[in-house]
């Protein structure tokens, strides 16, 4: 059965269905028959016995036959007994006719001849009292039991062909229903593989098929968020590779360029490392992301070290700008639930950005709130828009501080900070200020 297709096993299991329920209805129906005929054969054969002790005549104890009602039947067989001397016997087979000699003597009781197809009453004869005689009449049991088999015949074909008729009506359901079940399959794979902006957009859910659809649909979208989301973070970690990767090949080639003092290789091989490093912190931040998405065990880390080591990472832009950047540390120490790698990806790309675009101070705050810590960035820049607050946060654009300022970045630090912060159950946030920029980092306490 699990190697037949899904309707052909329905189809199976409804013609099994129905024939045994045909099947128990031919059963019932020939049973019942069979005792209706039997009743009618014995009421019949009683009713002629029961006429024919009518029609005789009694004088001073002693019987004399007059004509019975159906003499002229040709299957009215009457026996007549005084006693156990016949006064009225028909012409019939010894079989027959010693049977009815046997009901003569004995109470009033039905009796079959199985091998003349013929049942017999005998019933007694009674004057004042006393049994006088013995009435026996007899049936042919032939027309019951022809009638018995045409109607079981006749049963049986009717219910072949009711189970021929629904098997092909079954057949034609099961092939029509199933049919949009089949051609959507189909249809969302296709879509899947080439097209996840199709759908089949049948409407709020009303019955199954359109409860699949709905399924379907919802499949769909989610195949096409995962995929933005894929080719979003593909963006965004080819966007942290690539400037550690460029600094190294540069300085790499700077240096095979010609000979150079030992001093020299010193100081390249120095920016080197330090390059590798931030390379090799980045790709342990996405692994960590990685492994608290597949719901790996976390890390954690103290909240005020994690935006240190952020901070002097942004040293370097901090002092190129002539930016005072400012850390206000919590009045009691605070942990992150999260890897230090992971909490400084997050914080690295929103203080780099505020050093980019204030004019004097950025000003980073640690705090505690409920179950989770909270980094709040400030600088005196132009600040984000009340509409930019989302934008900012898509893959390669910019705010109108950026494109004021003739900033070149490639608009990706903040998406990919946004993406760790919320794979670790956290969020980063923009608000717009008169101030300047500000932003919000919530990530899970420790």
């Amino acid at each position: 059965m699990s190697r037949l297709g899904l309707r052909r096993r329905l189809l199976l299991v409804v013609l099994a269905t129905v024939a045994l329920v045909i099947a128990a209805l031919v059963a019932g129906f020939n049973v019942v028959l069979a005792r209706t005929l039997d009743g009618d054969a014995r009421d019949l054969v009683r009713s002629r016995a029961t006429a024919r002790v009518a029609s005789l005549r009694i004088d001073h104890g002693h019987l004399s036959v007059g004509e019975a009602p159906d003499s002229r039947s040709s299957d009215a067989y009457v026996w007549v007994f005084a006693g156990a001397r016949p006064l009225e016997r028909p012409n019939t087979g010894t079989a027959i006719d010693l049977a009815a000699r046997g009901l003569a003597a004995g109470p009033a009781r039905f009796v079959d001849v199985a091998r003349s197809d013929t049942r017999l009453y005998g019933t007694p004869v009674v004057a004042g009292g006393r049994r006088i005689g013995t009435v026996v009449a007899a049936v042919s049991l032939a027309p019951y039991e022809q009638t018995r088999k045409t109607a079981l015949i006749a049963s049986l074909v009717f219910g072949a062909v009711v189970l021929l008729l629904v098997g092909l009506a079954a057949r034609w359901l099961l092939a029509a229903s199933l049919r949009p079940v089949v051609r959507m399959t189909r249809q969302a794979a296709a879509w899947s593989e080439r097209e996840l902006d199709h759908r089949f957009a049948l409407g709020p859910p009303h019955d199954e098929l359109t409860e699949l659809a709905a399924t379907l649909d919802a499949l769909l979208d989610r195949l096409a968020a995962s995929l933005r989301r894929e080719r979003r973070f593909s963006a965004e970690l080819s966007h942290e590779l690539r400037t550690p990767l460029a600094r190294l090949l540069a300085e790499s080639e700077l240096a095979l360029a010609r000979n150079r003092q030992p001093r020299e290789y010193r100081h390249v091989l120095q920016l080197v490392h330090r390059n590798a490093r931030q390379l090799a912190r980045t790709v342990d931040a996405l692994v960590a992301a990685a492994r608290h998405e597949s719901g790996a065990s976390r890390g954690s880390a103290d909240a005020e070290a994690v935006v240190a080591a952020a901070a002097a990472a942004c040293r370097g832009l901090a002092a190129e700008r002539q930016i005072d950047l400012e850390i206000a540390g919590p009045l009691h120490p605070l942990r992150v639930g999260v890897e230090a790698e992971l909490a400084e990806r997050v914080l690295q790309p929103v203080i780099e950005n505020a050093c980019r675009y204030g004019s004097r101070r950025v000003r980073i705050e640690i705090e505690r709130q409920d179950s989770t810590v909270l980094y709040t960035v400030e600088d005196d820049g132009a600040g984000v828009e009340n509409d930019e607050r989302e934008r900012i946060f898509e893959p390669g654009a910019r705010g109108s501080a950026g494109e004021s300022n003739g900033n070149n970045g490639a608009g990706l630090g903040l998406p990919l900070a946004r993406r760790l912060a919320r794979s670790v159950s956290g969020d980063l946030v923009a608000y717009p200020s008169e101030s300047g920029g500000r932003f919000v980092i919530r990530l899970p306490g420790g």
